[in-house]
């Protein structure tokens, strides 16, 4: 008899986990939850979340409480699930859902550092080299459990946020597997985690992304690195965001934001706090992303116009 599954995520990083446990044919998809439908197109319309969106498309049962440790108790109960499966969820659990069946967790570090809701884009902004992904036992605390399987993968010198985020969602869904197959045949082994290695990292916001020139140009190349795609790292062209998508480290000097070139063969130069910066990917209030280049060539930057946003 298929072991009984309920799988609860949310975002894109949890897609693939979702699919891999229906690919591989072992197990009983018996829910998926997700969080309720929050983003919404620009007509104003409910856009479901990715998790749903796969749910429907696999005709899986799926549930979406608002308050999981409120809604959720009675109707995941009466499931009778042998293992439940957390993705990037982005609710807690209480002790209530913990009580209902064991739960493994697929996390985007390798804990005990880096717990916490953002620990890709931390990892990138902090100018770690490695990252990886942990299948841990979920506690009450917050990546506090013990780590049954882990993976670890180089970080590219340029990757971004959002592409080692799909890199990884891929090596989460490919890893889960492999330690779901150790968990049900008898052979798991958790190892606790070390408290006083651990590293805790919240949630970014829109602040956070506030490019400060006065910094050394390597901190700002990961700062842009780490936000891309969201929030996006910005200075501020004439007093207004300037959105910088993209960035590459490379020769000069200077006063912090000085302009070290602007035209549409070099690109355009910015000095940091030690060393330079060309913003190679940039965007204008109320403008498309572009190439620095090709902002150039329709546009005269000049100095006093760029300076940090704090």
């Amino acid at each position: 008899m298929k072991k009984r599954i309920v799988f609860l995520g949310t975002p894109d990083f949890a897609v693939p986990s979702l699919e891999a446990l229906v690919a591989v044919g072992e197990y009983e998809i018996v829910a998926v939850v997700s969080q309720p439908d929050r983003a919404k197109d620009r007509k104003g319309r409910l856009l479901p979340t990715p998790v749903r969106a796969c749910a429907e498309k696999l005709s899986l049962p799926l549930f979406q409480f608002e308050r999981l440790k409120k809604e959720g108790v009675a109707p995941l109960r009466e499931l009778n699930p042998d293992l439940m499966i957390t993705a990037a969820y982005g609710q807690l659990l209480s002790q209530e859902i913990l009580d209902i069946a064991p739960v493994l967790n697929v996390h985007a570090s390798l804990l005990p550092a880096y717990r916490g809701a953002a620990p890709v884009q931390w990892a990138i902004i902090q100018g770690e080299q490695i990252s990886g992904v942990s299948i841990m036992q979920t506690e009450l605390g917050l990546d506090t459990g013990a780590v049954m399987h882990s993976k670890s993968v180089e970080i590219g010198e340029s990757e971004t946020y959002g592409e080692l985020l799909t890199r990884l969602s891929v090596i989460g869904a490919e890893e889960l597997i492999v330690a779901l197959r150790a968990y049900f045949g008898g052979e798991a082994t958790f190892v606790p985690q070390d408290d006083e290695k651990s590293s805790y990292f919240p949630l970014l916001n829109k602040a956070d992304a506030a490019i400060d020139f006065s910094l050394p140009a390597r901190q700002i190349f990961n700062l842009v690195r780490g936000t891309n795609p969201w929030p996006c790292a910005y200075a501020l062209y004439q007093d207004q965001p300037f959105k910088v998508w993209r960035a590459e480290l490379c020769e000069g000097s200077g006063t912090p934001a000085q302009i070290l070139r602007a035209d549409e063969k070099s690109g355009l130069i910015v000095a940091c706090g030690e060393g330079a910066l060309r913003l190679t990917e940039v965007q204008l209030p109320g403008g498309k992303r572009m190439k620095d280049t090709d902002l150039l060539r329709g546009r005269k930057i000049v100095q006093g116009d760029l300076r940090s946003a704090r």
